[in-house]
């Protein structure tokens, strides 16, 4: 896959380009179906599969106090587009210029005179343009005059649901992980940098723990999860706590995952989290030695849960 970053470096003609236009924050089910239909069609016509996208999201230009906290960061956002199996993602710099374009102006100048789209492939609900004037009709008048055509999928519904980015937001940040990964299609994941912590873990506990640095945005409901981590290709179980510790009093934010039947120094690597299910809050307990009873316990009920993932 090739990523182009900004429109500005667009430089050669794709044959028979089939195109879709969104954010896809998350890459869910809903953005998957599109994408599948994207690439199923530059098969049969010899062409290209192109996804148009933003950098950044376009509300952290227009409206950055409602901007959202994304499900993905753009490395991982990109990576999930390439494993779908598209051929290129021209990635377009959102700016507060770019977002004054007329709907009518984006199709002719990008479209249109740049790109040369042949087939546009978009989902029912998406807006486009100045004001988000810019509609799956407003793209279908225009197509007679561009010379593309324009194909509108339904929503996709899951479990009687329909994956929206917004809507996965809103579950993972009331810790519903395992509702959330049924509508991305996949376990929702959290990826960073192991760094020093406070401890306890291993010294007071008997459970030593890896503490992440992550650039992802957002994060789920504190509480204890049933996770798995990822180190070097590798999967384990393990028990994450999102939170401040208040067994401790602590006022710092920490992310801390226990491996289980894992014993290596892990500061300064990179470790992949993907939760399965919330276990319970994050509770003050009266002493360390409680806290310790219960993570055991944790434990126990996470071992059961993990199982199914490692085989």
């Amino acid at each position: 896959m090739k990523i182009i970053d900004g429109t500005e470096n667009i430089r050669e003609n794709f044959p028979y380009p089939i195109l879709t236009i969104g954010n896809f924050d998350g890459v869910h089910l809903g953005h998957q179906a599109i994408f599948q239909m994207l690439i199923n069609r530059a098969k049969e016509c010899h062409g290209t599969s192109v996804v148009f996208t933003f950098v950044p999201h376009p509300l952290r230009v227009i409206a950055p106090e409602r901007a959202p906290k994304l499900i993905t960061t753009y490395k991982d956002k990109f990576k999930l587009i390439e494993i779908a199996g598209i051929d290129i993602i021209i990635c377009a710099n959102f700016t507060k210029e770019f977002a004054n374009i007329s709907p009518e102006d984006f199709v002719t100048t990008f479209l249109c005179n740049l790109l040369g789209v042949k087939e546009i492939i978009i989902g029912s609900n998406y807006l486009f343009g100045k004001g988000r004037k810019g509609s799956p009709e407003l793209l279908k008048e225009m197509g007679k005059k561009c010379g593309f055509s324009v194909t509108v999928v339904d929503e996709v519904k899951v479990n009687n649901s329909i994956p929206s980015s917004s809507g996965i937001r809103t579950l993972i940040a009331k810790g519903k992980v395992d509702e959330a990964s049924i509508l991305l299609g996949r376990l929702y994941s959290v990826e960073g940098i192991v760094i020093e912590g406070a401890k306890r873990g291993k010294s007071i506990l008997n459970l030593p723990t890896a503490n992440l640095l992550t650039a992802n945005e957002l994060l789920p409901k504190d509480g204890v999860y049933a996770v798995i981590a990822e180190i070097n290709g590798k999967k384990y179980g393990g028990a994450t706590n999102i939170g401040f510790n208040p067994t401790f009093g602590d006022k710092k934010f920490s992310f801390e995952t226990h491996i289980l039947d894992f014993n290596d120094e892990l500061l300064g690597k990179i470790l992949k989290v993907s939760f399965i299910r919330r276990i319970r809050d994050e509770i003050k307990f009266s002493s360390a030695e409680d806290l310790a009873k219960q993570l055991k316990l944790d434990i126990e009920t996470i071992r059961k849960i993990v199982k199914d993932y490692l085989r």
